[in-house]
């Protein structure tokens, strides 16, 4: 069977429920992926660097956003996807200017992650 899952359970209430903000633990609901929906406005906003021990996928939707991916720096924007290996040590920040919006997908059911930073 399927589940439905409402956004006021996954979303952000500090950042409005307008915003595609917030994050879904896919486990929970039979799924082998989580996700994180990132909306930020913030020039220089993005996760410290960290690892998982799983691949994730970053699906850029808005705006302009630089990765770093182990010892490689690359700038992504709509419409590009980056792939960060398992066990590689990753980390994001909006470049601006605006919005900018991404999907994260996370090939585990639950989130694991090590913080480096």
């Amino acid at each position: 069977m399927g589940t439905v899952t409402d956004k006021a359970s996954w979303a952000d209430a500090m950042a409005g429920f307008s915003s595609w903000r917030g994050e879904l633990e896919g486990g929970a609901h039979g799924a082998g992926i989580s996700l994180i929906f990132v909306h930020t406005e913030k020039v220089g906003d993005g996760p410290r660097l960290h690892r998982h021990p799983y691949p994730e996928t970053f699906i850029i939707r808005n705006g302009r956003a630089r990765f770093t991916v182990g010892d490689e720096t690359m700038d992504a924007s709509a419409g590009q996807i980056i792939v960060c290996p398992a066990n590689v040590p990753h980390k994001f920040e909006n470049l601006g200017p605006g919005l900018l919006e991404q999907i994260d997908i996370h090939d585990a059911g639950k989130f694991e992650t090590v913080w480096l930073e």
